[in-house]
């Protein structure tokens, strides 16, 4: 239950804008993998292409080795395989249990394996009395925990995190990184933080990159990451000189 990710030469612009100028990421399976940046660097437009919600205008990403497949159920057969969480959820009409039960609704999980799988993904983000809260009603920590136990639920075997625990309290912050350590370790899935927090990407991600100026500049294991950077733009970085 786990996928490998490779992007080569990956490009994308909004109008004249170029955002993405040939990024090149190699993402093994299994790992956490944490993408910084500066704001508009498109951290989340890579995500979001990664995600098939937007197309490259040049470059390709591969899973588990292969290029994704053309034909239409082939393709939803692997989106089902990845989850993602945006900074901002949009969360259902309805209930909790309606939010995170949706998933398995769809690919046809019914009875007491959709009740099971629920609680158990509310379980692991430290919310099992909320099941049957009206979602409109919830705070924006347990909203965003809600979107967590929505994309696990399914068991993707790649978890895009998009600035998961933006604004969040540190209790929430804490409940929500506990979470990606314990989904990860139990289920071997692989999985891309792309984060402004630094302290979270030291204590989360295997492997740390910088995405600047449309691409990685730097990539390799955390702890050398920060403690011996080899790009000045990524010594600048982590040193919080923002002079760039």
């Amino acid at each position: 239950m786990t996928m490998s990710l490779e992007v080569e030469g990956v490009e994308k612009a909004f109008g004249p804008r170029a955002v993405l100028r040939g990024v090149d990421a190699r993402i093994r399976s299994g790992e956490i993998y944490g993408v910084m940046g500066p704001s508009g660097a498109g951290k989340t437009t890579l995500l979001r292409i990664v995600d098939f919600l937007l197309a490259p205008e040049a470059g390709r990403v591969r899973y588990d080795g292969r290029d994704p497949p053309s034909g239409p159920s082939d393709r939803l057969a692997l989106r089902r395989n990845i989850g993602m969480v945006a900074q901002n959820p949009l969360l259902f009409r309805g209930s909790v249990f309606y939010n995170v039960s949706y998933g398995l609704c769809v690919r046809d999980v019914e009875g007491s394996e959709l009740l099971v799988r629920t609680l158990k993904a509310l379980e692991r983000v430290g919310i099992p009395g909320l099941v049957n809260a009206r979602a409109s009603g919830l705070s924006a920590g347990e909203s965003q925990r809600v979107a967590f136990a929505r994309a696990i639920v399914t068991r993707p075997d790649l978890l895009l995190l998009d600035e998961f625990t933006a604004n969040l309290d540190p209790a929430n912050v804490h409940a929500l990184e506990a979470a990606v350590r314990e989904y990860n370790r139990v289920t071997g899935a692989t999985i891309v933080l792309v984060t402004h927090d630094m302290f979270q990407a030291k204590r989360l991600a295997h492997r740390a990159a910088l995405l600047m100026e449309g691409r990685i500049v730097e990539e390799g294991p955390t702890r050398e990451f920060f403690e011996s950077p080899k790009d000045p733009r990524t010594r600048a970085f982590v040193n919080g000189e923002f002079a760039f």
